[in-house]
């Protein structure tokens, strides 16, 4: 024996399990899936020799079964791909963490089958027959009810069998499909190899597919009146008909009044101004209280109800920061960081400076205390209904914070869902997006070019983050009015929302700014709005003029969201060959209703990237991709302006007048019923 080299726990393994995928950092984070989302596991699964091995996905739920006995689980059986690459699908039921592995093992009874079917000795064939009626036996023994004494049954056939002389017919016996399947349900596991557990959290479709409008309560009353909850609950159903499924309210806690923010973020506030809703706390209470000028808690509960009432929900603003005055200033001191001079650090990023904002200190010797009254925010407005949280700056505070509070907050409440504001470092975002976070924003809004939007949306698509980080686009917000926005008129506007609801499932806009096409920066160079919704009481009209609105184009969007389940996720995003680097062309294809294979819902986006200039080109179709026959006429028919176009063959022209509409939307009909749809079509 090798002097200080132990044996093995168990010598007799021979299987070996490896490459599963999907995976997060070797199982340290949850693999992400929502209800109605498959889960399609492979693996690399071999052994030594030729015998034959078996492979099966099994999984639990959380506080389910047995952790330490795979073959306790529920589980499939896997399908062998070619090169010792095996893969199972599954569709987990219900909210909340569960656990996935793969397992295998050299399968006695089918390496015999095999090794038997090749056989043509008769004399090889009787002894064959013996070992089977062993194997029979063996099975035997693991099973249960009538199938136990069908295989004795059989073992005994077989026992008999061994004496005849015609080596196909002792076979022919021996191969019975029928006692084959039998002896399979029942597999000797016992050197099984089985790979450790893996994560997965299954979120509510939400998570993945949603649209967002965000709006200030405080501008939704009438003239210069400030507003209130319930004047949000009046606006609903004008959201309602643009087809949004959320409805985002920046914080509405009670606002600072030390060093409270004027206009356009100037260092001095009048005494009617309203200051910054981010800036959270004072006389009138912290992060658990609602702004008087806003409202009650009944006022609150009453919009969650109307809200649900119209098929929207409510997503709350939770900021982790304190103005000056919050109660917990004075009453946590420990909290926040001081400054030589003792005075509380302000936030800061420079050459920012948010003088009205007190960050926590997640250093401080009183963390505890500290991470339970932080995570005790949004428990308490859970209990007022809400369960869909954007969480401001979320990369400032600690990762191991986030990690502990969302998995706390997520194992009582499977359904809440949480978005991070996070324009910061990809490996930053990426790790929020690893520790909890359902969905995160993205760097869409800075992307403008094919290049740029290809590259970036292929990484979203496919690339290493795909199974845990889920895009939530904005092309605008209110800290940010890109440069696109401010010079490229309506067309601009149209063909970012365009973008932004076909390129990502889930996505969101500041509404009323982009609705009613605000463009206007505080100055040259900014991305600020003049007179920014931030610091201010805007008028938005209640009845604007259609000319002057984006809001019939955004409801027919979102109407062609819901009814294209092609759009409904990012996986199969596909992007085309088009000769124009002015235009960007891109597929998705809906997976078939089993979650196998491709449905018919089709759907290609076409548009000008030029909000200024008409732009044409040849777009190229991948046919067989598409499941399209070569030489087979389709029909095209653009969502956006109700035209048919019938398109035949890989190269179709393709021209966009962003004064009249800057993209298309077209849904692809593979099929013609007859040949009256020749004429229809065309």
């Amino acid at each position: 024996m090798a002097a200080g080299i132990e044996l093995p726990a168990e010598g007799r393994v021979r299987a070996v399990v490896e490459g599963v995928t999907p995976q997060v950092d070797g199982g340290r984070f949850a693999v992400k899936r929502s209800l109605g989302e498959d889960l399609v596991v492979e693996a690399d699964c071999f052994a030594d020799g030729h015998d034959a091995v078996v492979a099966v996905l099994a999984w639990r739920r959380d506080d389910e079964g047995d952790g330490e006995a795979p073959e306790r689980w529920h589980a499939v059986p896997m399908q062998p791909l070619g090169n010792d690459r095996w893969r199972a699908s599954i569709r987990l039921p219900e909210l909340g963490r569960w656990w996935y592995t793969v397992s295998a093992w050299v399968d006695g009874f089918l390496s015999w089958r095999g090794e038997l079917a090749r056989r043509i000795d008769a004399g090889d064939v009787r002894i064959a027959l013996l070992v089977g009626a062993g194997l029979a036996a063996d099975a035997a023994a693991r099973a249960e009810g009538d199938d136990r004494q069908r295989l004795v049954d059989w073992g005994r056939r077989l026992q008999a069998a061994s004496t005849g002389e015609d080596a196909e017919a002792m076979k022919l016996l021996a191969l019975d499909p029928a006692f084959a399947e039998l002896a399979t349900r029942y597999p000797d596991r016992r050197f099984a190899a089985t790979h450790a557990a893996l994560p997965v959290d299954v979120d509510r479709a939400r998570a993945r597919f949603g649209a967002w409008y965000e709006f200030f309560p405080r501008s939704a009353g009438t003239g210069a009146s400030h507003g209130t909850l319930a004047d949000c609950v009046r606006r609903l159903p004008a959201i309602a008909a643009m087809g949004f499924d959320v409805v985002y309210l920046p914080p509405i806690h009670p606002i600072g009044r030390e060093r409270r923010k004027g206009p356009n973020n100037a260092l001095e506030a009048g005494p009617d101004d309203v200051g910054s809703p981010w800036a959270i706390g004072a006389a009138e209470g912290g992060h658990l209280a609602v702004h008087p000028a806003l409202g009650t808690l009944d006022d609150l509960r009453t919009l969650v109800a109307a809200a649900r009432d119209h098929g929207l929900e409510i997503a709350l603003d939770i900021a982790l920061q304190c103005a000056p005055d919050h109660p917990w200033v004075r009453e946590h001191p420990s909290w926040f960081r001081r400054r030589p001079d003792g005075s509380v650090q302000y936030a800061e990023n420079p050459p920012k400076k948010y003088q009205d904002i007190y960050p926590f200190d997640f250093e401080s010797e009183d963390w505890r205390a500290m991470w339970q009254a932080l995570a005790g925010i949004f428990h308490h407005w859970i209990r007022e209904g809400v369960r869909v949280f954007r969480v401001d700056n979320p990369h400032t505070k600690s990762f191991a914070f986030w990690e502990w509070a969302i998995a706390s907050i997520r194992r009582e409440h499977p359904d809440t869902i949480f978005l991070a504001e996070a324009f910061t470092r990809p490996r930053v975002m990426h790790r929020l997006a690893k520790l909890g976070y359902n969905q995160s924003y993205t760097y869409f809004t800075w992307r403008n070019t094919r290049a740029e939007l290809t590259a970036y949306f292929e990484e979203l698509a496919h690339g290493p983050g795909r199974d845990y980080f889920r895009p939530n686009v904005w092309p605008n917000t209110p800290d940010i009015l890109p440069e696109y926005l401010q010079t490229g008129g309506r067309a601009a506007f149209v063909v970012r929302l365009v973008l932004a609801a076909t390129l990502a499932s889930a996505y969101g806009i500041y509404g009323p700014a982009f609705e009613l096409m605000e463009y206007e920066p505080r100055e040259p160079g900014s991305e600020e709005y003049l007179n920014s919704e931030k610091y201010q009481l805007r008028e938005w009209p209640n009845d604007p003029d259609p000319t002057q609105s984006l809001a019939e184009l955004i409801g027919r969007v979102n109407r062609i969201r819901r009814d294209n389940p092609a759009l409904h996720s990012n996986a199969s995003l596909r992007f085309l060959d088009i000769d124009n680097e002015q235009m960007i062309a891109y597929a998705k294809r809906a997976p078939g209703a089993d979650g196998r294979g491709e449905s018919d819902n089709l759907v290609i986006v076409v548009a000008n990237l030029d909000p200024h200039n008409p732009h044409a080109g040849w777009l190229e179709l991948d046919l067989a991709a598409l499941g399209i026959a070569p030489g087979t006429p389709f029909q095209a028919h653009d969502l956006l302006s109700g035209a048919r176009y019938l398109w035949s063959g890989a190269r179709n022209f393709v021209r966009l007048d962003p004064q009249r509409m800057p993209a298309h939307i077209l849904r692809v009909r593979r099929r013609l019923r007859s040949e009256r749809d020749f004429d229809y079509f065309l």
